[in-house]
């Protein structure tokens, strides 16, 4: 008798059993033969071998195939909310589903993902030896379960890489990448896959949950059809400096190869080698893609961006697409309101989007309602990459200076001039609910350190405030948030990096009158007023908001361009090496 089924008779069964094969010990062949089919029936073990499996037949083929071994606990899971019952089977026919993830599994390099890492078992092979065996063969109800769980398993090696990316970047320090994890459960993704319970999310399609997302992988076909045709001509400028409008030479034949790969350009018609209002116009553009000034010239930065090969975008973009699988499939939690604010760190930028559906699920319904400039930590100081919520505007707020400012700026300026606090309209405090002065001349500047420091520096409200007028804040472990700037100067600045950590905003009344919206007290001229009075002011939102702090170097905007930034913290070398090496 096969061990299986064995496994799934409970004791009592196993009782009858034995009775019924004692009782037909004394029957002819054929009438044995009857009775052993009669156990069968009444048993129920034909329907039950070629419809479930078990726990301990699942140990042992993983046991077997140890490449399914890292997601065990998940296909125990499934298998057990489902009683054991085979998924990828309708009686003896698999699902079209099946072949629906072979297809998957066999284009993930549209993904960015390598097939060969899901091909870890011959499962084409095992459904043609399936299809292949007489429907009353044992083996076949054998073969059955194993591919059944190597579909599953198969699923799971590349759903997670899919849906959760490659690493997991909350075991990788070095990532730092602090966003709140990406809690999709793939059991019940996977009940979708089959039609076995509805989901707004695209599992059934074995779709990405965010556009951002699917635009880079569009953007990555196009630069590897570009790669296959040898990529992109490279710029040299031989003794020039720079190249721009009016000049002719050989190089503006290179140019233009470079900014129109297919364009067919005669390298012996005088008009290619000039530099003309087009061309200026194509690099302007391309200056825009990639975060530089568009002044039309041809040099520097440009030219060092121009000549990165086209493999090395290709890698950027696919670790653009990891980042994006670590995002949390629901953006903004259910609880709040259906809008978010997102810094992308390396292009300088804040948005805020919003749903106007206010509709929990529906991820790509939302809009863009607001962007501006912002300027984030310099390399080092670097804004950290995490998300949380924001629950306070403060308004004429004191910048409570963090320790390691004080010994590394504030203590040495002491040493040197003693009146420096004063001319900064700063001032010593306690750390305590209603603190107390502390006079700057009975502390030892020379030996106060980040960790022994006992008090507080800070400075006043008011003009020379380093928050400017507000502050917005999203309480969290490294200390950061947004806020206005007396330097509004820097934001003209193609680079910014200028700050502590703390991402300061271009235009924190919009910001301050978008998130007040709901408190109708609350308006412009109020705001204004109590930031001229220069009180410390704190208003609690009546519902917090999500915001985001993240690192995109790729992604493609709403007219379909693709965007790429320079790597200003080094994130993208560290994730690199676990990508790639």
């Amino acid at each position: 008798m096969n061990p299986f089924i064995l496994r799934k008779i409970k004791p009592i069964g196993l009782v009858i059993l034995c009775l019924f094969c004692l009782a037909s010990c004394n029957q002819s062949s054929e009438s044995k033969e009857e009775g052993t089919g009669g156990v069968k029936e009444m048993l129920g073990l034909n329907t039950l071998a070629a419809t479930e499996t078990d726990s301990l037949y699942i140990q042992d083929y993983i046991s077997q195939q140890k490449q399914f071994k890292e997601h065990e606990d998940l296909i125990y899971q499934f298998y057990g909310d489902r009683d054991y019952r085979l998924a990828w089977f309708k009686g003896s026919d698999l699902v079209p589903e099946s072949e629906k993830l072979l297809t998957t599994i066999n284009n993930a390099s549209k993904e960015g993902l390598d097939p060969k890492e899901y091909k870890v078992v011959a499962i084409d092979e095992m459904i043609s030896r399936y299809n292949d065996m007489g429907r009353k063969d044992s083996a076949r109800l054998e073969l059955q379960q194993q591919i059944d769980i190597a579909l599953t398993g198969t699923y799971f090696n590349y759903a997670s890489d899919f849906y959760r990316g490659r690493i997991n970047p909350s075991n990788i320090k070095q990532v730092q990448w602090g966003v709140r994890n990406n809690k999709i459960k793939l059991h019940k993704a996977l009940q979708t896959i089959l039609k076995e319970r509805e989901s707004t999310y695209p599992y059934y399609e074995f779709e990405a949950l965010h556009k951002g997302y699917t635009d880079l992988r569009d953007a990555l076909q196009r630069y590897r059809e570009l790669e296959e045709k040898g990529g992109w001509a490279k710029v040299e400028l031989g003794n020039r400096k720079i190249l721009e409008k009016g000049d002719t030479a050989a190089a503006v034949i290179s140019l233009r190869k470079r900014l129109d790969p297919s364009a067919q350009i005669n390298a012996n018609d005088p008009a290619m080698r000039r530099f003309d209002d087009k061309l200026e116009a194509q690099v302007k553009s391309f200056q825009e893609l990639h975060g530089i000034v568009p002044d039309g010239k041809v040099g520097g930065n440009t030219l060092r961006m121009m000549n990165v090969p086209v493999e090395d975008r290709i890698q950027q973009i696919m670790m653009n697409m990891e980042r994006w699988r670590w995002i949390p499939k629901r953006l903004v939690p259910k609880s709040l309101d259906q809008k978010y604010i997102w810094v992308n760190i390396p292009e300088y930028k804040m948005y805020v989007y919003e749903d106007p559906n206010n509709s929990p699920e529906a991820e790509r319904s939302y809009k863009k309602t607001m962007e501006m400039n912002v300027i984030v930590g310099k390399e080092l100081n670097s804004t950290p990459i995490f998300s949380d919520k924001m629950e306070y505007v403060v308004l004429a707020p004191y910048w409570n200076i963090p320790n390691s400012i004080v010994e590394k700026e504030i203590a040495p300026a002491m040493a040197r001039n003693p009146g420096y606090l004063e001319g900064q309209n700063m001032e010593v405090v306690t750390k305590e609910r209603n603190p107390k002065q502390i006079s700057p001349s009975s502390i030892d500047w020379s030996s106060v350190t980040e960790k022994t420091f006992p008090y507080m520096v800070r400075q006043r409200p008011g003009p020379k405030n380093a928050l400017g007028t507000m502050k917005f804040l999203f309480p969290n472990e490294h200390a950061i948030y947004l806020h206005d700037t007396p330097s509004g100067s820097l934001f003209s600045q193609t680079q910014r990096g200028f700050s502590h950590g703390c991402v300061r905003l271009q235009r924190p009344m919009d910001l301050a009158k978008y998130v007040l919206k709901d408190m109708p007290e609350w308006t412009e001229s109020r705001i204004q007023e109590t930031i001229n009075g220069g009180e410390e002011t704190w208003i609690t939102l009546p519902k917090k908001v999500q915001v985001y702090l993240v690192y995109f170097t790729s992604w493609v905007d709403e007219d379909g361009n693709v965007h790429f930034r320079d790597d200003i913290y080094g994130h993208d070398k560290r994730l690199e090496q676990e990508l790639f090496s």
